[in-house]
């Protein structure tokens, strides 16, 4: 099995402060999960350990902390997206935010506790400050949650 290579930087880090706190990808939040979201190729990817904590029925993760991870994927893959489709090259604190305006799952089947999840993105579509990300979420190489998040960019001031 290909080792998977985990990136230390993500969109997340190119967040300005005042961004920086979400429970999921907040690079500021010492409690959240910290996820960081790159481009493979003409994909985002990031990736997640689940821990016993996560447990929903005895080896398997909870689905509401699955629903968490592809909801700030989604974010973070819009962030992406919208930096590429306007040249942006990142850099500390100028990636776009975005936030979730709809997000939809599927759970396919059990994930697994205890173990590396991937969840990967690809951009469906972008208009304006929108974007649609489909993603799925693949534990020991099988899918196990699919997706829809729809992300609206919002503009720097927001939370300041």
């Amino acid at each position: 099995m290909q080792e998977k290579v985990i990136s230390l930087k993500g969109v997340q880090d190119y967040y300005p402060d005042h961004f920086g706190q979400c429970y999921g990808c907040g690079r500021l939040n010492e409690f959240g999960h910290q996820l960081k979201t790159n481009w493979d190729s003409d994909e985002t990817v990031t990736f997640f350990t689940s821990k016993h904590f996560h447990t929903a029925i005895p080896g398997f993760v909870y689905g509401g902390l699955l629903a968490s991870i592809m909801d700030c994927h989604g974010t973070g893959s819009a962030a992406l997206a919208l930096a590429r489709a306007h040249g942006i090259e990142l850099e500390e604190y100028n990636a776009p935010r975005c936030v979730t305006a709809s997000l939809k799952i599927d759970y396919k089947k059990p994930t697994p506790i205890d173990t590396l999840l991937e969840i990967r993105g690809i951009i469906r579509e972008i208009k304006g400050r929108k974007v649609v990300v489909e993603a799925r979420l693949i534990a020991n190489g099988e899918i196990c949650v699919t997706g829809e998040i729809i992300a609206v960019q919002v503009s720097d001031d927001v939370g300041k």
